[in-house]
């Protein structure tokens, strides 16, 4: 099920990607999944691109029967932090092996 997406300028250099990735089911259920590796250049930051990315990977979730998704970011990211907050993601408690970081901030949206 991993699914890894990839937004392109016209001249073909990526600006911003993010994946997909099935959780153990033991950990937050059979239908999370975790977004990995997003990111934006900065140069695609604030045009609307990244929320793009993020809509098609929701898009994907729901084809593959997910209803929850969940992330991490750092504490160092507060741009992050407003991005998905902005896009109706919320605080959750540190899962999985983010348990005991004190660096990273998690956040979930049911589909």
């Amino acid at each position: 099920m991993p699914v890894f997406l990839v937004a392109r300028e016209e001249s073909g250099l990526a600006i911003v990607c993010g994946g997909l990735r099935p959780l153990d089911p033991a950990v937050l259920g059979t239908d999370t999944a975790e977004i990995k590796r997003m990111y934006a250049a900065p140069s695609a930051r604030g045009t609307g691109a990244a929320v793009a990315l993020l809509r098609a990977l929701e898009g994907e979730a729901r084809l593959l029967g997910i209803r929850s998704l969940v992330l991490e970011t750092g504490t160092a990211q507060p741009d992050a932090v407003r991005f998905y907050e902005r896009e109706g993601y919320g605080p959750i408690p540190l899962f999985g092996h983010y348990i005991g970081s004190g660096l990273s901030l998690c956040f979930a949206k049911s589909l």
